[in-house]
């Protein structure tokens, strides 16, 4: 996995550097520390989906190019079969698994999440992204926080919300929960 994580963190920095911005520049469009932004490109941290999905709209390149260092041909269907698609994200958190890595033009980013249970107690910690989300829990039952709300989502529930705010899922139970969600 690591490796991985040095692979795109590595295209991360070819593009910015392609594209003439400084990581100073591309830590404050993505609102995030500098010192974060380059522990990403070094590949000592994982880069969160939704921070990988800000950066492909600021290279304007799709995220797939940024998961495999392939670029993204399909343009009619691409199919990603069964606990085939690329891992995205590697927090502690979530585990994402991106089901339209092969397909050009995306307006939107399709995720299968898993969300284990946290052993510690502790509210999960949040994070926002621009654009919209849409959730749909297919396995376990989870909760929510956005904004200033917690909704509990059973199993077939689905939310739809603006991820500009801050956000975060727990699964409940003791049980992980597996949902689609969708980033536009």
């Amino acid at each position: 996995m690591q490796e991985k994580t040095k692979e795109i963190g590595s295209r991360v920095m070819e593009l910015r550097e392609l594209s003439e911005i400084n990581p100073e520049e591309m830590a404050d469009y993505l609102k995030i520390p500098v010192d974060t932004y380059y522990k990403y490109e070094s590949g000592e941290e994982d880069i969160p989906a939704s921070i990988l999905y800000e950066i492909s709209h600021k290279f304007k390149v799709d995220m797939g190019l940024l998961l495999t260092g392939e670029e993204t041909r399909m343009h009619i269907f691409s199919v990603t079969r069964k606990e085939k698609g690329v891992a995205v994200e590697r927090r502690k958190q979530y585990k994402y698994e991106n089901l339209s890595e092969r397909f050009i033009h995306k307006k939107s980013e399709p995720f299968i999440v898993t969300v284990e249970p946290r052993e510690d107690g502790k509210k999960p910690s949040t994070n926002s992204h621009p654009g919209q989300e849409f959730n749909y829990v297919l396995e376990g039952r989870m909760k929510i926080y956005i904004h200033h709300h917690e909704i509990v989502l059973n199993e077939g529930d689905s939310i739809f919300f603006d991820s500009n705010y801050k956000h975060a899922m727990e699964a409940l139970d003791n049980k992980p929960a597996k949902f689609l969600a969708i980033v536009m």
